[in-house]
């Protein structure tokens, strides 16, 4: 029997798999090279009043979800995802237009910059949130607080996102700590969203580029567990918050019209393909607290790939004792596609595992 290309399109695109299959949808982005699977269906209900309270929920009682869907074989090392969720039931003002939980290689973040770019551009060009042009409000709660977000929007089409962050905050400036194999390596401590180490790359023997990207890796492992060894963390208002999400390796910008270039190893070893949304909010609590960022001032900072967020330090404000900023970050995102996950419980590998 020769080769029917058409009844071949037809015999695959018809298989549904078996009746007894686990079944996840969801839709695939990114946000300047960085991937957000964004779970449709199929994950369970999550209770909770509080993203706070529905992250931990996750974390204790349905962990092997994020595995399957972060980790091979239907992700990688470097994955990212997004549950979206009901919005806190505990604010008196304006209610959210819904939640948002961020997941990983390791577990579940408090913030991501890069998600709420990605999932305000979805919620507006699916309807989930109406449209207006020229600008669409989307209101989100994280775990880390109230993210407001605006997006740009063209004919149907969000062409850019911008969001106002919580809180960004200088915890520790010009601090060493001594790290393993390395020695000793001068960091800022800063808060935006979530906790980074910030490095200057000139302090090591790497380039913040593709090819390097096995070495920064290593390194950041190692300043982070040195960090979190030698430094206590405590968030200022909400314990959960205290911990180190990663190491972020600044430099020169490669684009003279940039500011800077940004490198995020974080969670589990994970490189951002963004420039992190949290992370350069940190980067505007640093500047500005430097005197070298004044509000209103945009900068715009790279990724390892060369793709841009542009950040603004828009309003002072106090978060516990910390005196912070109100960050603006911009960024665009875009769709890579939709997807039908299947679990055969007969499967070895079906929870996930992960290879380097």
């Amino acid at each position: 029997m020769s080769f029917d290309p058409i009844r071949c399109a037809e015999t695959l695109n018809s298989f549904q798999g078996e009746s007894d299959w686990l079944r996840i949808v969801t839709v695939d982005m990114h946000t300047g090279g960085e991937p957000l699977r964004i779970v449709a269906s199929g994950f369970p209900q999550i209770p909770g009043r509080h993203a706070i309270e529905r992250r931990q929920y996750c974390i204790s009682r349905l962990d092997h979800f994020r595995k399957l869907l972060m980790w091979e074989p239907r992700g990688h090392a470097d994955m990212y995802g997004c549950i979206v969720t009901p919005p806190n039931d505990t604010y008196d003002d304006v209610q959210a237009d819904f939640g948002v939980l961020f997941m990983h290689n390791e577990g579940y973040s408090s913030m991501c910059g890069h998600g709420i770019i990605a999932v305000t551009k979805l919620a507006v060009e699916t309807g989930l949130v109406p449209a207006e042009e020229p600008e669409t409000t989307v209101r989100i709660d994280s775990p880390a607080g109230r993210i407001t977000s605006v997006a740009t929007v063209h004919q149907g089409c969000v062409v850019s996102v911008s969001f106002e962050n919580v809180a960004a905050f200088v915890e520790q400036s010009n601090q060493c700590v001594h790290v393993e194999s390395i020695g000793e390596i001068q960091f800022d401590l800063a808060y935006g969203g979530a906790y980074y180490a910030y490095v200057d790359i000139a302090q090591l023997d790497l380039d913040l580029v593709a090819r390097d990207t096995p070495q920064l890796i290593l390194a950041g492992r190692k300043i982070k567990k040195a960090v979190q060894q030698q430094f206590d963390i405590k968030h200022p208002v909400q314990n959960e918050l205290s911990f180190l999400y990663g190491t972020i390796f600044y430099g020169p910008a490669h684009d003279p019209e940039n500011h800077s270039r940004n490198v995020c190893v974080f969670a589990d070893g994970e490189v951002d393909r963004s420039p992190t949304g949290t992370g350069v909010s940190g980067r505007a609590a640093i500047h500005y607290r430097r005197g070298e960022l004044a509000l209103g001032e945009t900068i715009t900072i790279e990724s390892i790939l060369g793709t841009t967020f542009d950040v603004c330090p828009i309003a002072e404000t106090t978060l516990g004792h910390q005196a912070a900023v109100i960050p603006r970050v911009t960024g665009s995102a875009h769709f890579t596609g939709r997807n039908e996950h299947w679990v055969d419980p007969r499967d070895p590998q079906r929870r996930g595992f992960l290879v380097r």
